[in-house]
């Protein structure tokens, strides 16, 4: 075949589409040049696209340069060229990301809110990403709206629904109210997995719904998960249940600027947390993900700094950490994307589950500054890491659970304490239960 016609059959498998039309000339134009594999087309797609994302060099820059420098028959200049390139990319990936100068560029996406009512749509189970891989808490998650309003780059979420479209479930309130928990055991239950759990309010009577089933099941922990500043139903609300707990995914704010888009800043969801705390709401703290990236250390230090500052031990049920995990369609998801970001500027490699994330050695040292940190509050508060390995929490915290059941057991006792301290003493012992099975 002719290797034009198999040039053009090879980019259809490919984000080639993504590239500008200046880009894609300069890519075709080394491809007839040099006779690209599939494999290698493939890879300078995904090369330029990083590039250009990361507001670098472009791949046109680097392969001239390296071009200049390659000596021998064109595929000994292949060969040194893509070593070279990859190298380089390398080198940029174990580099501690910069935002100096640095433009996202984001445009703003309207969505569309849609209701449906769906007898099939399950939105009670447990945890989509629990794992016997990993240390898990064995969170069980309720769907109160599919799909987010907030624009996060390095959100798995965007993979699952279609874009522009928000899910309401019509029926969700008789579903909710159809859950029936066991009275006899704890139950962390969760809403932000799907979507934020508050950027929404009490749309459609999510929230009257959430609280209704707190109520009815003393023995469980509610959480609403949010990068959000919305919690006036909460702070208007006079008869909230106890045993809810209001939890806010924190950054620093070179991070939400450049890669949480729309999301709220770092003083509005810490104002906010204040608000609920202030009316006997507990609060929890997700530093999921952490990212490694120029001055990580003295940023994180901040906000670490701020909530001890800012907040009693007793007010706060847990505090967690965690780093970036792609499943594999994320990566080419985030290279659609027409908007810049530094994302997969980073060292990927595979964790048990086939997932990239961080090197060990960046995960330990995220995960250790972040612990030590709080060091004044590790006998008051729970702290635990989120889908990661058992060797991390013994090199980061000194130990670790045997099994899952065993977490979710102390999470729950750490939890329900401070929840029953909330409550006045006969009816704290009355809804005392036991932990998770073993």
């Amino acid at each position: 075949m002719d290797y034009s016609l198999k040039f053009e059959s090879l980019i259809g498998q490919t984000l080639f589409d993504r590239l500008s039309p200046a880009r894609q000339d300069f890519l075709r134009r080394i491809a007839l040049e040099y006779r690209f594999s599939h494999q290698e087309v493939r890879t300078l797609v995904e090369w330029d696209i990083d590039l250009s994302m990361w507001q670098g060099k472009s791949l046109e820059q680097y392969w001239n340069q390296f071009q200049a420098l390659a000596s021998g028959d064109r595929p000994s200049q292949k060969a040194k060229v893509l070593k070279s390139l990859s190298e380089e990319l390398g080198r940029l990936k174990n580099t501690p990301r910069e935002y100096r100068d640095f433009e996202a560029n984001y445009q703003h996406r309207p969505r569309t809110l849609v209701t449906k009512t769906s007898q099939q749509d399950k939105i009670f189970g447990a945890c989509p990403v629990a794992s016997e891989q990993t240390v898990c808490c064995n969170l069980y998650t309720i769907d109160a709206v599919k799909n987010c309003g907030f624009s996060c780059s390095y959100c798995s979420i965007q993979t699952m629904y279609k874009e522009p479209e928000i899910l309401f479930d019509a029926d969700f309130a008789k579903k909710i109210d159809a859950i029936e928990l066991d009275p006899n055991r704890f139950y962390h239950v969760g809403t932000g997995q799907s979507s934020d759990a508050l950027l929404w309010g009490n749309r459609f009577g999510i929230l009257d719904a959430m609280v209704g089933l707190a109520r009815r099941n003393p023995q469980a922990l509610i959480e609403f998960k949010t990068k959000s500043k919305n919690v006036k139903y909460f702070l208007e609300e006079r008869d909230l249940p106890k045993n809810i707990v209001c939890s806010w995914s924190l950054n620093p704010d070179i991070i939400i600027k450049n890669e949480e888009h729309l999301a709220a800043t770092l003083e509005e969801r810490l104002r906010a947390a204040e608000q609920v705390a202030e009316i006997g709401i507990l609060v929890a703290f997700h530093f999921h993900p952490m990212f490694w990236f120029d001055n990580w250390e003295a940023e994180y230090a901040n906000i670490f700094t701020q909530i001890q500052s800012r907040f009693r031990p007793e007010q706060v049920a847990f505090i967690s950490f965690g780093t970036l995990t792609f499943p594999k369609p994320i990566l080419n998801k985030i290279r659609s994307y027409e908007y810049n970001t530094k994302i997969l500027q980073m060292p990927l490699v595979p964790n048990p589950e086939k997932k990239w994330t961080y090197p060990p050695e960046i995960k330990k040292l995220l995960f250790t500054s972040a612990y030590n940190a709080f060091a004044s509050w590790h006998s008051s508060v729970f702290f635990y890491l989120c889908m990661e390995e058992t060797r991390y929490w013994n090199e980061c915290f000194g130990y670790t659970y045997s099994t899952n059941a065993e977490f979710e057991r102390a999470l729950g006792e750490s939890s329900m304490a401070k929840v029953h301290s909330r409550l006045p003493e006969s009816v704290a012992t009355a809804v005392e239960v036991s932990g998770a099975p073993a």
